[in-house]
């Protein structure tokens, strides 16, 4: 079968764009698994001649999929379905966003939620007075049933109504409270799962996971988040886009 007979046509009668018809084409075959991990997507070339369309539209709906995590790029060797998730640094985005933008449904088990004062640290941390208020999240985040994230959240309560705002997705609850983190200073290391979490995440004790410590600020700079998260790290791939700038060439 060829990729063509895959996807599916595409309608230029649409009111949706063909690269966008293109795209979103390609993510239903991944999701229903007509296009498996690791599979080779033909040349742009070939792809543009067999649905006929220009190699603008096809560059376009696969820089998107790329985005998303969903395709992956080899430098000399083509354009791959991803095996891995791969989640951008450079892209702020909330568990919830990345899952369903994969296709696939994300849902949480909540292991505590807690209300009550903030230590000193995490009033460091956060820049809010000795003893305010802090909403603490402790879940384990799941896509299609398949547990891939441990997530320890602390919000200020003043970010929040209430604790349970907080459905399945965090950042959803914070944007409806005006307070979605646009900016945010994350660091990475990676960690051996402990029994507990082990457990938690249904893999062996000692297994690799990556520790992601996140700090997010609103649109006003003010410090609306901070955020562990052990992440799979069978599961995981974190990439970022480095670049050179002026200064360091000359």
């Amino acid at each position: 079968m060829s990729f063509a007979d895959i996807i599916g046509p595409l309608d230029p009668a649409q009111p949706a764009p063909l690269y966008h018809q293109l795209r979103e084409a390609v993510r239903d075959a991944i999701v229903r698994n007509a296009l498996s991990a690791h599979d080779a997507l033909p040349p742009e070339r070939d792809l543009a001649s067999a649905l006929d369309v220009s190699r603008i539209t096809v560059r376009k709906a696969l820089d998107g999929l790329v985005a998303d995590g969903l395709l992956t790029r080899r430098q000399g060797a083509g354009t791959f379905v991803a095996g891995r998730v791969e989640k951008s640094f450079s892209r702020l985005t909330s568990f919830s966003e990345d899952m369903a933008a994969r296709g696939w449904t994300p849902s949480s088990v909540w292991i505590s939620r807690a209300q009550g004062p903030a230590t000193p640290e995490e009033s460091l941390m956060l820049n809010l007075s000795p003893g305010v208020g802090v909403y603490r999240f402790q879940r384990i985040r799941y896509a299609d049933q398949t547990p891939m994230a441990l997530e320890h959240a602390l919000i200020p309560a003043a970010c929040l109504p209430s604790m349970e705002a907080v459905e399945t997705s965090l950042y959803a609850a914070l944007e409806a409270a005006g307070r979605r983190p646009m900016r945010a200073l994350q660091r990475l290391r990676a960690v051996a799962f402990t029994e507990d979490q082990a457990a938690r995440m249904q893999t062996t004790v000692g297994a690799p996971g990556l520790l992601i410590e996140r700090r997010g600020f609103d649109s006003t700079g003010q410090a609306v988040e901070l955020t562990r998260s052990w992440y799979r790290g069978d599961a995981y791939d974190f990439i970022a886009e480095l670049s050179e700038s002026p200064a360091d060439a000359r």
